[in-house]
C-alpha cells in the first residue's frame, strides 16, 4: 500500500484535528481509500519544529500542551523555522492550515509557493492564497507537475469546488450565488429572532461562531474572498478583489429585519458572480432579503449553501456546514484523497 509522508504546518485546531484523524482511523482509513499517511513533520508558532523522517508519535505530539512545552524536548526545536522545514523535510504533501492575514494571503501564499518550489504538493484551507495568488499558485504546481487543491477555503468540508467541478461537465455554469459565512448567517437569524445586532454578534462570539474581532465576517470581508475564489475557479473570471463589491449587514437595522419579515422575505448576506453577456462578471457582497420561497432563504444556523445557475438544469444548490475543525480537517483529508485518485506524482514512499 502506498504511503503518503505528509508535513503539517501549523498545528491548531485543523492539523491538530486531521492528526488525531489519522492517529485514531488511520488503519481504517487506509483500507477505505488504499493509502496510508505518515506525518514527518510539523511546525507551530507555540510548540516549534519537529522533523522525524520514520514519522512523528502523534500521541506525545498531541499530549504536548503548547503553553508549557515545546518540540525542544523531544528531538526538535522551539523555532518553527517554516521555510526550512518546508523545502528540507521529506514530506510529499504539505498540509497547510496556519492563521492567515487575509490581506495580502500571508504566511499561506509563502509556504505554498516554498513547498511548490521544493517539489511538494500543497493543500491548504486558507482563503488568501487561493484568493489573491490562486492563479500564480496553480500555474506553478503545474509547471512542477504537482498539486494544488483547496477545497477547504470556501465551505469547509463541504466540496462545493470539486464537486461543481467534476459534476457539471456538458453544463454551461452562469453564475452563483451563496451563503458563505455562517457567523453572518447566525447573527442575521438571530435578529430576525428579535435579538439587537450587537447582542446577536456577542451571542455568536460565545458559541465560538464569531471571532473576538468579527469584522472580517460582518464586513463582508470573508465572503468577498470566497466570492472571488469561486469566480475565478468555476466561471474562469480573471478578476481582482477589487471586482468583487462589498458590503456588510452591520447597516441593517431592526426595523428592516421586521419590515422583511411581515413580506414574506428573510435578510441573508448574499456572495454572487453572474456571467454577463459580453462575458465579462458581475461579483458581490451584500445583503438581501430573499423571499422565503429562494432556495438560500431556509439555510439557517451556522450552515452554508450555494446556488449554481446552469444552462440545462437550472439552479442546482449545494448546502452543508462551513467551519468546524472536524469538517475542515476532513477538507484537507478530501484534497489528498484528489491528489490519490489523480495518479500524479506527489513524492509518495510506497
Amino acid at each position: 500500500m502506498t504511503t503518503y509522508d505528509i508535513a503539517l504546518i501549523g498545528f491548531g485546531g485543523v492539523n491538530r484535528t486531521l492528526a488525531e484523524l489519522i492517529a485514531t482511523r488511520g488503519d481504517a482509513l487506509g483500507r477505505t481509500l488504499g493509502f496510508d499517511l505518515r506525518v514527518v513533520a510539523i511546525t507551530d508558532l507555540r510548540l516549534g519544529s519537529l522533523v522525524q523522517d520514520g514519522g512523528i508519535d502523534l500521541e506525545m505530539a498531541l499530549g504536548l500542551d503548547p503553553a508549557a512545552a515545546t518540540f525542544a524536548a523531544h528531538g526538535g526545536s522551539a523555532d518553527p523555522d517554516n521555510e526550512r522545514v518546508i523545502r528540507t523535510c521529506s514530506a510529499g504533501i504539505i498540509c497547510e492550515a496556519t492563521f492567515t492575514n487575509p490581506a495580502d494571503g500571508e504566511p499561506a501564499a509563502s509556504h505554498v509557493r516554498w513547498a511548490l518550489e521544493s517539489g511538494k504538493s500543497v493543500c491548504t484551507t486558507n482563503k488568501g492564497p487561493v484568493a489573491l495568488h490562486g492563479q500564480e499558485l496553480s500555474r506553478l504546481a503545474k509547471l512542477k507537475g504537482l498539486h494544488f487543491e483547496f477545497e477547504g477555503a470556501v465551505m469547509s468540508g463541504t466540496p462545493v469546488i470539486r464537486l461543481a467541478k467534476q459534476l457539471f461537465p456538458g453544463l454551461v455554469l452562469n453564475g452563483f450565488e451563496g451563503i458563505l459565512n455562517g457567523t453572518s448567517n447566525y447573527v442575521l437569524g438571530r435578529m430576525e429572532e428579535g435579538l439587537s445586532f450587537e447582542e446577536s454578534v456577542l451571542e455568536a462570539q460565545a458559541r465560538g461562531y464569531a471571532e473576538a474581532d468579527p469584522t472580517a465576517d460582518i464586513d463582508g470581508h470573508d465572503v468577498q474572498l470566497k466570492v472571488l475564489i469561486l469566480a475565478n475557479e468555476l466561471l474562469g473570471a480573471d478578476i481582482t478583489l477589487a471586482d468583487v463589491q462589498r458590503q456588510g449587514i452591520s447597516t441593517l437595522s431592526p426595523e428592516d429585519i421586521s419590515r422583511a419579515r411581515n413580506e414574506g422575505r428573510r435578510w441573508k448576506l448574499v456572495g454572487s458572480a453572474r456571467r454577463n453577456l459580453d462575458g465579462s462578471i458581475t461579483a458581490r457582497v451584500a445583503p438581501v432579503a430573499l423571499p422565503l420561497a429562494h432556495g438560500l432563504a431556509g439555510v439557517s444556523g451556522a450552515n452554508n449553501a450555494v446556488s449554481f445557475n446552469t444552462d440545462l438544469l437550472g439552479p442546482v444548490t449545494v448546502s452543508g456546514p462551513g467551519a468546524g475543525r472536524v469538517e475542515t480537517a476532513y477538507a484537507l483529508l478530501s484534497d489528498i484523497i484528489a491528489m490519490h485518485s489523480a495518479r500524479k506524482p506527489v513524492a509518495a514512499d510506497a
